[in-house]
């Protein structure tokens, strides 16, 4: 036999050999003749959490002025004056420019219905009024250390409505990533007791969905009569923190 002869030979040889492999290791015993059914992969899904307290790290404010006047453009020059006072002063105490913004301006003329006659009664007579005119304008505190700073402040101007602080995180994706690699570490460690007990061991991770959440913090409301009041004793203001929390559904092959 010659090396050509051997060559064909061996390569006879390993390809019977293939096909008795496949032979002996297919599912002959899943098969319903007719049709094939391959039984269904053996699963397991689990969910894991994860939580932590976050410091927070910014803090809004919103301050607006208002004004009444029989004259519309008196009404409107009281409210820029303050306003344009106000924002200045937010600016000197190192707020940036690009955290304040405009909110809204609103300027209307107010209704009010008088009476034409006691009796016999009439219906009443709609004149208009005063007008109104309002700016409010929101700010955002980076530097949280400052908001007792800020919110005394805003209580020493002359704005007529102030709301914040309102504390929450700036970024929480470093967290983020932190937690989701304990909540998966969590639902491993559940997947491993399920499997355990059911005499079978985890194998290849099959999908991960994510989700999580930040608790809500609610801002602080001070009335218009708070700019007026006496500022000898600071505002107390405590920063606290921001809740986030990661859940994530694992399913795990079992073998």
């Amino acid at each position: 036999m010659n090396k050509s002869e051997l060559d064909a030979f061996i390569r006879w040889i390993l390809g019977g050999l293939m096909v008795l492999g496949a032979l002996y290791f297919f599912p002959w015993g899943d098969i319903t003749w007719g049709r094939v059914i391959m039984k269904s992969e053996a699963v397991v899904t689990v969910t894991g959490y994860a939580e932590s307290d976050e410091k927070n790290q910014i803090a809004e404010f919103s301050a607006g002025v208002n004004a009444i006047n029989d004259n519309k453009e008196t009404a409107i020059n009281e409210v820029n004056t303050k306003m344009a006072a106000l924002i200045k002063a937010v600016k000197a105490s190192g707020v940036a420019d690009a955290d304040i913004q405009t909110e809204q301006v609103n300027v209307y003329q107010m209704q009010e219905r008088v009476e034409t006659t006691i009796y016999p009664p009439q219906p009443g007579k709609v004149v208009m009024g005063q007008w109104s005119a309002s700016n409010s304008t929101g700010i955002t505190l980076r530097d949280v250390s400052k908001a007792g700073q800020l919110t005394d402040l805003l209580n020493a101007s002359e704005a007529t409505n102030i709301y914040g602080p309102n504390f929450q995180l700036d970024t929480s994706k470093q967290a983020d990533d932190k937690l989701i690699g304990l909540a998966v570490a969590d639902a491993r460690k559940k997947a491993e007791v399920m499997a355990a007990a059911s005499g079978a061991k985890l194998g290849r991770v099959i999908s991960i969905n994510e989700s999580g959440q930040a608790s809500s913090v609610y801002p602080l409301m001070y009335r218009a009569e708070s700019a007026k009041s006496d500022l000898s004793v600071p505002a107390p203001v405590e920063i606290g923190t921001t809740k986030i929390s990661k859940t994530v559904t694992v399913v795990w092959s079992l073998r």
